[in-house]
């Protein structure tokens, strides 16, 4: 199974303390957008989100169809395949997308130490 790239994404209290905090750790923004309170920043291959207002906890994210550099991959499991096969695996899902449909959606699921996992397909 092919998850896509991986990035953690951080709820932040001060997005403003964080960009510089990882900027100093050798991060550059690569997307997103401060006056929205989101960025995500990139160091080689890591990716980190900031999200200041968004959610409660961090996040593990992956993104089906990308690699580390938001280029669309030839070849990727869909996040429908990758819900089947979670599914066929017993694991639940906290949040589910219709296998009816193509194109961009996301799952979530919890792990057994209470950690959000968002798998997020953009493409």
């Amino acid at each position: 199974m092919k998850l896509g790239a991986f990035s953690v994404s951080l709820s932040v209290k001060d997005i403003k303390a964080s960009k510089q905090f990882y900027e100093n750790l050798g991060f550059k923004v690569f997307a997103g957008d401060i006056n929205q309170n989101y960025l995500i920043m990139k160091n080689e291959d890591s990716l980190i989100g900031l999200f200041q207002g968004m959610f409660e906890k961090n996040i593990l994210t992956f993104n089906p169809g990308w690699d580390s550099n938001a280029n669309k991959l030839e070849k990727f499991d869909d996040v429908r395949e990758i819900q089947q096969h979670l599914q066929n695996k017993n694991i639940n899902l906290e949040s589910e997308t219709d296998i009816n449909t193509s194109g961009p959606a996301s799952i979530t699921v919890i792990d057994p130490d209470g950690n959000t996992i968002l798998i997020d397909q953009h493409i």
